[in-house]
């Protein structure tokens, strides 16, 4: 059975840092693509960032330059380091994960961040 365990959310002040990790496990010949989406209350759940296996990256605008995603393909990791968090970054932030092999897709059960003003 393939699962994604999320670690590292927490409560962190205005301009903090914090560093989700994200390991996969069950999967037998790991995924092309990984990535950290969030999700605050009343709102819809949105892309982070991504990285696939070679290694391109993507984020989405309000993060970029103080969100930083990479991964560990032999062990099926990812990881997600914030800096100079913000309120408006609060969310319950999700590690996904989709196999190359046959594309289907996972996702963690989630994690807690909450930046405080």
């Amino acid at each position: 059975q393939v699962r994604l365990v999320e670690s590292g959310g927490g409560s962190i002040q205005f301009g903090g840092s914090l560093r989700l990790s994200c390991e996969g496990s069950g999967v037998a010949y790991g995924f092309d693509l990984m990535a950290w989406y969030r999700q605050a209350p009343g709102n819809q759940r949105e892309l982070v960032a991504s990285m696939d296996d070679r290694g391109n990256r993507n984020y989405t605008d309000s993060v970029k330059g103080r969100f930083a995603i990479s991964r560990d393909n032999g062990r099926n990791l990812v990881f997600l380091v914030m800096n100079n968090l913000k309120p408006a970054d609060t969310a319950v932030y999700y590690c996904y994960g989709r196999k190359w092999i046959d594309g289907r897709q996972y996702w963690g059960q989630g994690t807690q961040v909450t930046v405080s003003s």
